[in-house]
């Protein structure tokens, strides 16, 4: 410590020491200790002393200062007031004389603070090197992990019992309770389309890493086939693309904090999964160029829609309106289960940390995807200076319109764009709405001649506070 602190002359206190060995231990995985700590407090130092050679900014307020007094005394001058301009004039000399003194005081590094290589510090240097936010590092993550559920659920509508699974199976491995040699989670999302699978996936990257950029999404139906396996873990030597390396095992060697979707698993080649059974039990996987590529940060999600037939015979059943809500999913649940375990080895389910069953949106749950989306709409809306608003009947109708049993809540984005974004592009176009107005959509028929109306409104202007009269004022203050 005292050789880096003399080199970048800074001071580097116990807890940075601490962080550099625990941060670098956790999320540096192709580097051992202590070199990766070490590093971590070099570089956290070097990049201190870079700050320190820019100009501080006070010695740039010193330079405006000095330009406005100077300002003033020309003017003062001008108007021959030429008592105001020597006072100017000293005030001049004393700004220039502060500034050479802080000037020089910042050269020679003695300056009033010193610098101090600290523990987010440390965290900074981390979050460039790995791509994980600063404060996923520095925040206390026991209290983002205990509120999970509701940051999902801001992005996620419905799902209640897929979101409480996922969100106990992450804490329990953040919490330490799990192998630290197998990935830091895996799961089957077993349901029919469209009811939120990917979508938890890119919410649950967004919520561990901080973006959903962090997801690597790989559609299996592309790997059906015995030579497309080489594809996904790399070609061996003397094969084409021997030198590009494996789809999968690039991605993750060169982002390893991320969730690796594998879409669609069921339809993956039989030879897959023999590679998949060591990443899920080892953590880790050697690639066509013989270099081991770590999976333990990663969390590892498979999506199917095997069963998804039993769901949607337990919706027409009537589970998703049962009053046992509890005891319908649990045997709805049973059923999936029991036909994955028909199409997967028992070997490759049982290294499963979780399978996770989605049932089928209800009609509340849509209802709640149409707010969403019209709020989105909104916000696109009000760089125009125009705003929507839909009536009750307006949202069920589109609910109704863009729900599907067998594609689930896809069309429903389809369906607000055919029916509201599309129509009120024509009726911009035209001339019939304006910018600066609040378009009212409403409903005129009944069945399948129901169509909607928009209404161009002025947008309510803003109420200010009332202000008393000055009379009033008076009196109550007599």
């Amino acid at each position: 410590r005292d050789r880096y602190e003399a080199h970048h002359r800074v001071s580097i206190t116990d807890e940075a020491l601490v962080a550099a060995a625990t941060m670098g231990d956790r999320y540096v995985s192709d580097r051992f200790l202590p070199d990766k700590a070490i590093d971590l407090i070099d570089e956290a130092g070097a990049r201190l002393r870079i700050r320190r050679m820019a100009t501080p900014p006070e010695l740039k307020e010193f330079d405006d200062k000095i330009s406005d007094v100077r300002r003033r005394k020309e003017g003062a001058i001008d108007a021959q007031d030429f008592e105001a301009a020597a006072s100017l004039r000293d005030e001049e000399k004393k700004l220039i004389s502060a500034k050479g003194e802080r000037e020089k005081a910042w050269k020679s590094g003695d300056l009033d603070s010193v610098a101090v290589v600290d523990e987010q510090l440390i965290a900074e240097v981390l979050a460039k090197a790995t791509g994980i936010p600063v404060g996923q590092l520095s925040e206390a993550e026991s209290s983002r992990l205990l509120n999970m559920e509701d940051e999902l659920h801001k992005r996620v509508i419905g799902q209640e019992q897929a979101i409480k699974a996922l969100s106990r199976a992450i804490r329990r491995t953040r919490a330490g309770l799990k192998d630290p040699k197998r990935p830091g989670g895996s799961f089957i999302f077993a349901g029919p389309s469209g009811v939120g699978k990917t979508w938890l996936s890119k919410a649950l990257a967004n919520f561990l890493f901080g973006d959903e950029d962090s997801l690597i999404q790989l559609d299996m139906s592309e790997y059906s086939e015995k030579h497309t396996v080489s594809r996904l873990f790399g070609s061996p030597p003397g094969y084409v693309g021997y030198e590009e390396g494996g789809q999968l095992t690039e991605k993750v060697r060169r982002k390893p904090f991320s969730v690796v979707l594998f879409d669609e698993i069921e339809k993956a080649h039989p030879d897959i999964f023999n590679s998949l059974l060591q990443i899920l039990e080892e953590g880790h996987l050697t690639d066509g160029q013989g270099r081991v590529i770590n999976f333990k940060n990663t969390v590892i999600i498979m999506t199917t829609n095997l069963g998804s037939t039993e769901i949607a015979k337990g919706v027409n059943l009537g589970f998703s309106q049962a009053g046992d809500v509890a005891g319908s999913y649990a045997k709805m649940r049973d059923r999936v289960k029991t036909e994955l375990k028909q199409h997967f080895r028992p070997e490759f389910l049982n290294r499963v940390d979780e399978i996770i069953v989605f049932p089928q949106l209800t009609q509340e749950e849509i209802l709640q995807m149409v707010d969403m989306m019209i709020e989105s709409l909104e916000k696109r809306l009000a760089e125009k200076d125009m705003g929507i608003e839909l009536t009750t009947e307006a949202k069920s109708l589109l609910a109704e319109r863009g729900f599907d049993k067998l594609l689930g809540a896809r069309p429903l984005r389809r369906a607000v764009q055919r029916e509201i974004e599309d129509v009120m592009a024509e009726k911009l176009l035209y001339g019939e709405i304006r910018p600066g107005q609040l378009v009212l959509v409403g409903v005129e028929g009944e069945g399948i001649e129901a169509v909607f109306t928009f209404e161009g409104r002025a947008k309510a202007e803003p109420e200010l506070p009332e202000v008393p009269p000055p009379a009033a004022v008076e009196a109550g203050a007599e």
